[in-house]
């Protein structure tokens, strides 16, 4: 048998372990932070070599079902939405890098997204939501312009709002939204020289918010994703020019 057939029959076997395991996880026989069986275990249940074992484990990693901390046995991982959407962006990056419109399909896909999520804020929150956006603001304010933290915190003030709809999945994708577009495509999410146009855009969406102007805070969420408003338009033919 050539190494190259040797390659295949491992991650075969592999894919029948991990197979298996997922079938344990789905039914219930593990349970998140449990421990799996030791890799000797595993072997003898499944009468495959460590290669195989740790092919399954890896497959298993890389989805986020499971944790691999060294010295120890892997671990059944916590449920997180963060996690699996953040688990998908290589596969954004193909999809980005080789789909041709896939890109104004995302950004379409955040307008209507953020928009919703800053109509939805100012129709319905409480005090501490508002003060949890507008403390992310003053961070960001305050930051470095042009900083990878001045870049986080754009993130998080998105995050922010769509949090005030108390529903994990919304939050986790707003983050995931911002993060596949501030890693393959920047610049649409980063204007340098405008980070002043950004914080007076985010200063004019929490107002609405905080009003409960509902048409309001969806019109300024519209106007910073387009960047449709006369101060950017002046900054940026200042910069042409």
């Amino acid at each position: 048998m050539s190494d190259e057939d040797a390659l295949i029959n491992r991650r075969k076997l592999g894919e029948l372990v991990e197979k298996q395991l997922l079938a344990q996880l789905q039914t219930g026989a593990l349970k998140p932070g449990d421990t799996l069986p030791s890799e000797r275990e595993l072997m003898e249940r499944y009468k495959v070599g460590r290669p195989s074992i740790r092919e399954a484990m890896q497959s298993l990693h890389r989805k986020g079902l499971i944790q691999i901390r060294h010295g120890e046995r892997p671990r059944v991982a916590e449920p997180s939405f963060d996690r699996t959407l953040s688990e998908l962006a290589e596969t954004m990056r193909h999809v980005l890098l080789f789909s041709g419109g896939s890109l104004g399909h995302l950004k379409e896909a955040r307008i209507l997204f953020e928009t919703q999520m800053a109509r939805r804020a100012a129709e319905d929150h409480a005090q501490d939501n508002l003060d949890h956006i507008k403390a992310t603001l003053d961070h960001q304010a305050m930051s470095t312009v042009g900083s990878p933290e001045f870049m986080r915190l754009d993130g998080e003030f998105h995050a922010a709002i769509a949090k005030v709809s108390a529903n994990p999945i919304l939050e986790s994708l707003s983050r995931a939204l911002f993060s596949w577009l501030s890693e393959f495509h920047v610049d649409q999410v980063r204007k340098p020289g405008l980070e002043s146009v950004t914080i007076s855009e985010h200063r004019a969406i929490f107002d609405a918010i905080k009003a409960g102007d509902a048409a309001g805070a969806e019109r300024e969420m519209q106007n910073h994703l387009t960047r449709a408003n006369d101060l950017y338009k002046a900054s940026h033919v200042s910069q042409s020019g």
